[in-house]
């Protein structure tokens, strides 16, 4: 048996870019439950809230990685994700119960081939985790 193998083209990226955005929300203690489980994080943090506000927050908060893997899902989608090269966060706030992220991305230089991608989750006006992907672009 012979396996052809297919790879879909990549997008066209121009600088300036910006990606159609993404809302997630708002976050339940059940998606942040079900991620610990997923990915056993069972810091007491993400499911305790006295705990959590023992350790000076307002109360239980998702774990980044929940964040950073929504944003590397929604810009695997949208550069088709056998064309995401490089992919990398920085954690810059908590999200708490009850918040609502947008996901958001521009486009910051295309070169050979190549596209850098600025992103960022946003609550509100507060940025959560901001980002930079590398992807393929089609020549334009």
């Amino acid at each position: 048996m012979t396996r052809t193998e297919t790879t879909r083209d990549p997008r066209t990226w121009t600088v300036g870019q910006s990606l159609p955005p993404r809302t997630i929300g708002p976050i339940t203690q059940t998606d942040i439950v079900r991620f610990a489980g997923a990915g056993g994080d069972f810091n007491p943090l993400h499911h305790d809230e006295p705990y959590a506000r023992a350790a000076g927050l307002p109360g239980v908060i998702s774990m980044g990685q929940m964040q950073a893997g929504m944003l590397a899902a929604w810009v695997a989608d949208l550069a088709l994700v056998e064309h995401l090269l490089r992919y990398s966060v920085r954690f810059a706030s908590p999200l708490a119960i009850g918040e609502t992220l947008v996901l958001q991305g521009t486009v910051e230089s295309v070169e050979e081939g190549i596209a850098e991608i600025a992103l960022a989750a946003n609550a509100g006006d507060r940025i959560v985790v901001s980002g930079t992907a590398r992807v393929r672009t089609a020549a334009p």
